[in-house]
């Protein structure tokens, strides 16, 4: 049996043979979430995931090799002619496998490994991965890549034996309806709709865990360089037109390809990417991609979606690749830069959608417009079923990354990370309620006295100091905003860090031609007007009764204003 260490071993040792990246992610397993907004959803969407009914799931798999099937059809996406039919089987092992990395709850596993069999059963009947024909004619790659990640993730994270096996076989059993080429989905409105291109990360992972060299050799033929990295890397801004969410998970192949080729040019183009996005595409909560699409920048084209769609972020899949993007880029070169934008995401998106029904609604896209409200997607069990699971269950990942000498708090959430720093086991304990207040309390605990770094992100839209104390005492740290304070010392069991995040308001204007139309800003907080008036304008009095996106339910709200200046 693969076991989990072993994989991360092998993983750690092959990406020496590309690029070795300055800072690290903790394991899954190092990490708990103890309290606050951040462990409230973790907890809520752990319990809601692990009700889903196994049947139902594999339904559509079974009727297709004609095995006995019970249970209800899924209905929407899901169904053989639904709009991507079985497509959410492998990110549902996936999210499953990492919940159990993470938790040790062991009906996490047993979930993720009774999917994972059953799922086999049927592909064992005809060696045919898909749920349909409509299945493999349309998104054979865009599904193969959630098999991949599921069966991957089941091997490594969940000691599913099962699933090591299974993969290549599942992945050749995919390759007579997979093309024989990359290419691009840009313009492309009626099917098939398919993404050779996301296909890299998964299949270089593929390479690691097999050693098998033809999913090295797929890996790179499906990379898009020549139409989207190449020109990215030049500094080559080919992001208007493009598909949000595909496009940028992408950017995490390209990550990969850095890490495994150790080609410079795949560093450039995921910096000149989240660059061009952060600079260009967001709107103030840190989304993009309005209508699924980026547009082009600074020609009016994103202040003008404030009024022509309400679609403006498909929240748990793009969130799920700005997050992936944006922990690569921290381990690649050690900038606290993407902490800030992983946080601004985390916050004003992904926190704020609802929490999911029984029967398949989900909440896909977040709207900006006025006189707004939150609701399900129209069609039961999207994309996006699956990327809020993944993304939930990837919150421990974000929190805190290590090098040699010591720790980095990257995202401030109530929580305990347990290592070794040089031998000595060590706990660290953040109590914090934040973003529902400014302070955070870090307890330090190791076993015996032991020196190191902690490093703690000073976010870039602070407008003061950030005080800081060690046990009691003053502790300069010497950082400015959007760097990393680092705290080097020796340290004792119980040793405490305070450290006070200062909220001040500010006003985010939607883009430069729109100078005017502005989001309220708190801290790190987008905040909204709930059930305003027609008349509503910001002003103290109006700011003091605005609360965050992420805790709206249902009520209508409006996110910018236009601001009359003096």
């Amino acid at each position: 049996m693969l076991t989990r260490r072993a994989f991360l071993g092998s993983t750690a040792a092959f990406a020496l043979a590309g690029k070795a990246a300055p800072l690290r992610e903790f394991a899954y397993s190092h990490v708990r979430l103890t309290e606050g907004p951040v462990a409230a959803m973790y907890r809520r969407l752990q319990a809601h995931y692990l009700k889903l009914d196994e049947d139902r799931l594999l339904k559509v798999y079974r009727q297709r090799v004609g095995m006995p099937a019970p249970g209800r059809d899924m209905g929407g996406w899901y169904d053989a002619e639904g709009f991507v039919p079985g497509h959410l089987i492998g990110q549902f092992i996936s999210g499953l496998s990492r919940l159990y990395a993470c938790t040790g709850d062991p009906e996490a596993r047993a979930k993720a490994r009774r999917l994972t069999l059953g799922y086999a059963e049927t592909f064992d009947r005809d060696g045919n991965p898909y749920a349909s024909p409509k299945a493999s004619a349309t998104w054979a790659c865009y599904v193969l890549d959630k098999y991949e990640i599921g069966l991957l993730d089941a091997a490594a994270l969940a000691e599913i034996a099962e699933a090591r096996t299974l993969l290549p076989r599942v992945i050749e059993g995919a390759m007579r309806f997979i093309p024989d080429h990359t290419f691009d989905r840009i313009g492309v409105h009626n099917p098939p709709y398919d993404e050779p291109y996301v296909l890299p990360e998964n299949l270089f992972q593929t390479w690691t865990l097999t050693g098998d060299r033809r999913y090295f050799d797929l890996a790179k033929r499906y990379l898009l360089d020549r139409d989207f990295f190449d020109p990215l890397a030049n500094g080559d801004n080919v992001l208007p037109g493009r598909h949000g969410y595909s496009h940028v998970i992408a950017l995490s192949s390209a990550a990969k390809a850095y890490q495994t080729l150790g080609e410079e040019k795949y560093l450039r183009a995921i910096r000149n990417g989240w660059d061009m996005i952060e600079q260009a595409q967001q709107y103030a909560s840190g989304a993009w991609a309005a209508n699924e699409t980026f547009v082009r920048p600074r020609s009016g084209e994103l202040a003008a979606t404030l009024t022509r769609t309400r679609d403006h972020f498909e929240t748990p899949c793009c969130f799920y690749a700005w997050a992936k993007v944006a922990r690569y880029l921290t381990t690649f070169t050690g900038e606290a830069k993407y902490g800030d934008g992983l946080e601004r995401a985390l916050f004003n998106t992904i926190l704020g959608a609802l929490d999911p029904d029984d029967d398949g609604g989900y909440f896909y896209y977040s709207d900006y417009q006025s006189k707004a409200h939150k609701t399900y997607y129209k069609q039961k069990w999207p994309c996006c079923a699956g990327t809020l699971l993944q993304s939930v269950a990837d919150f421990p990942l974000n929190l805190y990354f290590q090098d040699a000498r010591g720790v980095y708090v990257n995202l401030y959430a109530g929580s305990e990370l347990r290592w070794k720093q040089n031998g000595v086991p060590v706990r660290i304990t953040q109590r914090t309620a934040y973003p529902e207040s400014e302070q955070i309390v870090i307890q330090v605990d190791p076993e015996s006295p032991v020196e190191f770094s902690i490093r703690l992100r000073i976010p870039a839209w602070l407008d003061k100091p950030a005080p800081m104390e060690v046990n009691g005492k003053p502790a300069g740290g010497n950082a400015g905003r959007g760097a990393w304070a680092e705290l080097s010392r020796r340290w004792h069991k119980g040793d405490t860090i305070e450290l006070r995040l200062p909220f001040s308001t500010r006003f985010v204007p939607i883009d430069e031609t729109a100078p005017n139309t502005v989001a309220v800003m708190r801290g790190p907080l987008m905040l909204t007007a709930v059930d305003p008036p027609d008349d509503f304008t910001i002003s103290a009095s109006q700011i003091a009764t605005m609360r965050p996106f992420y805790l709206l339910g249902r009520e209508t709200y409006s996110t910018y204003f236009q601001r009359v200046r003096a």
